[in-house]
């Protein structure tokens, strides 16, 4: 054992905290700096436990718990600006998705279609706007999710 690994555990040695091993053992009695380090902090050790506690200021309690309520404020206010921006980004994802989805699918078509709708057949227009429903319900879906995480998010009582 060196001098440097007996100074990592040398304080809880002399508070009883750790009871010295036999390498610990044999380098204090080998080594009269790491003795007198350990017979200092012995000393020290013996005189903070002679010493009463001080007692905690008045509205110590108080006014810690107001820092820490403002420290937590401020955290919280950070986090709702990051998942604030994150929701707006996301909704601007979403909407740019939606307009690709209109502008390759077809859809602007469907809806200049709707109009002669009724005129050429239920059944054409089912046809032509079947295989494009899953894209937008999936669109569909990711906005709800978005949204009621964003309600949920702004409703649920701070922790």
């Amino acid at each position: 054992m060196t001098c440097a690994d007996l100074s990592d555990v040398l304080d809880l040695i002399a508070a009883d905290e750790l009871t010295a091993d036999a390498a610990a053992a044999a380098h204090l009695s080998a080594c009269p700096s790491c003795a007198q380090a350990l017979d200092a902090a012995r000393r020290l050790e013996r005189l903070l436990r002679g010493r009463p506690a001080p007692l905690a200021p008045s509205h110590f309690t108080s006014r810690l718990m107001s820092r820490i309520r403002r420290a937590t404020w401020r955290r919280e206010q950070i986090v709702d600006w990051i998942f604030n921006s994150a929701m707006i980004a996301a909704a601007l994802v979403v909407a740019a998705g939606l307009w690709i989805a209109f502008r390759h699918t077809g859809l602007s078509a469907v809806s200049g279609d709707a109009i002669n709708l009724f005129g050429s057949g239920m059944i054409a227009a089912a046809q032509k706007v079947t295989p494009s429903l899953p894209l937008y319900a999936g669109a569909t879906g990711l906005l709800l999710v978005a949204l009621g995480v964003w309600w949920w998010a702004s409703d649920s009582p701070a922790l």
